[in-house]
């Protein structure tokens, strides 16, 4: 399904056999980007983005608990926890900062590790991402709610997880606890947001899954919006929040976008400001 990746393997971390996956050689020169992927994602299910970053830096992507290659065990899943288990990898790796990039409940994930270790991430890029439950539209819980594991048969979520457990109540057992992951969500006080230390990019789409006045709201938490550029019409430096909202977009849709967002992805981790036309 993915790219080859120039490394993979696993570490025991925090009660997990961890999966991971990196494109490219860690250099002390330039800080790797840690791409987290959604809901039911592995570590090789956004290849275009793989391939994309990886042109201009290194990839790192893992399988959270239940995910791909990393069998679920009987801890209770929690987007802290999964922060905690993504910071304990980057350690585990050598590595001691590296931007993060998080799509879906990866967003949630890359929002609690700039949270909880804020010394390991320099920028931050949200996809389609929420920091309250309410950010979601209230449609999506109730098609969680519905979810079972017959939605899976035949898929590669489950083909991956029975690959290394072939017990179907151990399958129907991760789903029951992705369900309450993603039923309880998260609610993020949005005093920690606005006091997250990374430069940060909110990306969501027009018909996301995400409430678009919820993503405009991270965005300013975030800094965002600038006076003097208002003001005076040029915005004469790189920005500490920036807002991408892609048209005629859906959640699931924005995951195919690598084309399109991966060169403005790359601008901010590069601190690129956009370039200002002569008028006149």
């Amino acid at each position: 399904m993915g790219t080859t990746p120039s490394r993979s393997g696993h570490f025991p971390i925090n009660g997990l056999d961890l999966h991971y996956e990196i494109q490219g050689e860690l250099s002390a020169s330039q800080p790797p980007l840690l791409l987290i992927p959604g809901a039911f994602m592995s570590a090789d299910s956004m290849p275009a983005w793989v391939t994309g970053f990886a042109q201009r830096r290194t990839v790192i992507t893992f399988d959270q608990q239940g995910h791909g290659q990393t069998p679920d065990t009987a801890r209770a899943m929690s987007y802290e926890q999964f922060a905690d288990d993504a910071a304990d990898l980057l350690r585990a790796l050598g590595i001691e900062r590296a931007d993060v990039m998080g799509y879906s409940q990866g967003g949630g994930v890359a929002l609690q590790l700039a949270i909880r270790h804020a010394s390991l991430v320099g920028k931050l890029v949200l996809m389609s991402a929420t920091f309250h439950r309410d950010g979601w539209h209230p449609s999506l819980a109730e098609s969680m709610a519905q979810l079972s594991a017959a939605a899976f048969v035949g898929t590669t979520v489950e083909t991956a997880f029975k690959a290394h457990t072939p017990d179907a109540a151990a399958f129907d057992a991760y789903l029951e606890k992705m369900k309450v992951l993603n039923a309880e969500d998260q609610e993020i006080p949005e005093a920690q947001v606005r006091n997250i230390r990374s430069k940060t990019m909110v990306i969501v789409g027009d018909a996301d899954s995400v409430n678009l006045d919820h993503a405009v709201t991270l965005f300013r938490l975030r800094g965002g919006t600038d006076d003097e550029a208002a003001r005076t019409g040029l915005l004469e430096r790189a920005p500490d929040a920036r807002l991408v909202v892609l048209p005629a977009m859906s959640h699931i849709g924005l995951s195919g976008e690598a084309a399109v967002l991966v060169p403005m992805v790359t601008a901010f981790l590069d601190d690129a400001p956009p370039p200002t036309p002569e008028l006149f």
